[in-house]
């Protein structure tokens, strides 16, 4: 690890300064923790007593409740559905300091939620809500003009995909057009959307898998050495010839991540994780923490470290999980000690 912790302070205490905007699909998160001591009578399944419910802010909303907990304003951008769900998930972003004003309801398109049954530490199902309802022509007209308004007041735009059609080329094209004006930075956490077009975006964050979607290529098992895997490689040429971001970063699991700056030769940063509990959230962290860290004057090695270490906090909790800056702080402490 090549940051000084004094650098990680300086770099961290800027977070404060920023103002993120985080556009794209907002979903709700809901936990139901409790315990399981037997076997259903009607199925091999376990009896689930519930003790506990928790709603946490999911998708695109995580994200900007990572940029918050780093220590930055978060806005959010994006539509809930007119129901129940909707409004738990705009009350828990508010609760969780996110500026939800620029969030629009949709009639036409519940609220996404992900449910899981957890028994002791154990997740037991997982329960999806999440119909094809892509939005209609006046949600995604009144989110361009909401998203455009806001970009105009951040320091930041943060683009986050989750294939539940808010990130279109239209909202696309105007928020990097307003970023270009405003001259902040644009990063893009996409999913699998092959055909959208960019210009001028700072940061591209997909995960291996994603990787090979958005170049085209089947999946290959990763090589030991991400730097020697020609495959990856491959894929890695094509998606900088495609898009031509300033910084694409891959994502590697348990293998860390693969960064490649415009103009120079990509380098591997390793995993910083300790203990993996819950890999949950941990993509949003480093987005929210990539652009935080290059906005506060990071060059592209120490912005990658800072992400990656914020992520290596986030997979050892249970659940959706955040990282604060203290949190950081304290874990890269504990591991240039080591």
């Amino acid at each position: 690890m090549r940051i000084s912790l004094q650098r990680a302070k300086t770099l961290t205490a800027r977070f404060r300064r920023q103002k993120i905007l985080v556009l794209g699909d907002l979903m709700l998160d809901r936990y139901l923790y409790g315990t399981a001591h037997r076997l259903s009578p009607e199925a091999p399944v376990p009896v689930v007593r519930v003790r506990d419910e928790r709603g946490i802010p999911g998708g695109a909303a995580n994200v900007a409740r990572n940029v918050k907990t780093l220590g930055a304003q978060a806005l959010i951008c994006g539509a809930i559905g007119n129901d129940y769900d909707g409004r738990q998930l705009l009350k828990v972003m508010q609760e969780s300091g996110i500026n939800t004003e620029n969030v629009v309801v949709s009639g036409n398109a519940p609220t996404t939620v992900k449910m899981r049954v957890i028994a002791g530490h154990q997740q037991v199902v997982r329960v999806d809500w999440d119909g094809n309802h892509p939005p209609r022509a006046e949600t995604l007209e009144k989110l361009e003009r909401m998203a455009v308004a806001a970009t105009a007041k951040c320091s930041g735009v943060i683009l986050e995909d989750y294939s539940r059609g808010i990130i279109c080329q239209r909202l696309v094209n105007a928020v990097l057009d307003a970023a270009r004006r405003r001259k902040i930075p644009a990063a893009l956490d996409p999913k699998s959307n092959r055909d959208l077009v960019l210009k001028d975006i700072a940061v591209i964050k997909p995960n291996r898998k994603e990787a090979f979607i958005l170049a085209g290529m089947p999946e290959t098992e990763p090589a030991e050495n991400p730097l020697k895997d020609s495959a990856l490689l491959r894929a890695v040429g094509i998606l900088k010839k495609k898009w031509g971001a300033g910084i694409l970063v891959i994502t590697l699991g348990a293998q860390g991540m693969l960064v490649v700056p415009r103009g120079k030769p990509p380098f591997h940063v390793p995993t910083a994780a300790r203990e993996v509990f819950d890999i949950s959230g941990a993509g949003d962290s480093v987005i929210a923490a990539l652009l935080l860290a290059l906005n506060a004057g990071a060059d592209c090695r120490d912005a990658a470290e800072l992400a990656n270490c914020a992520a290596g906090v986030v997979v050892g909790k249970f659940g959706t999980a955040t990282c604060s800056g203290g949190e950081l702080m304290g874990f890269i402490k504990n591991l240039r000690h080591s």
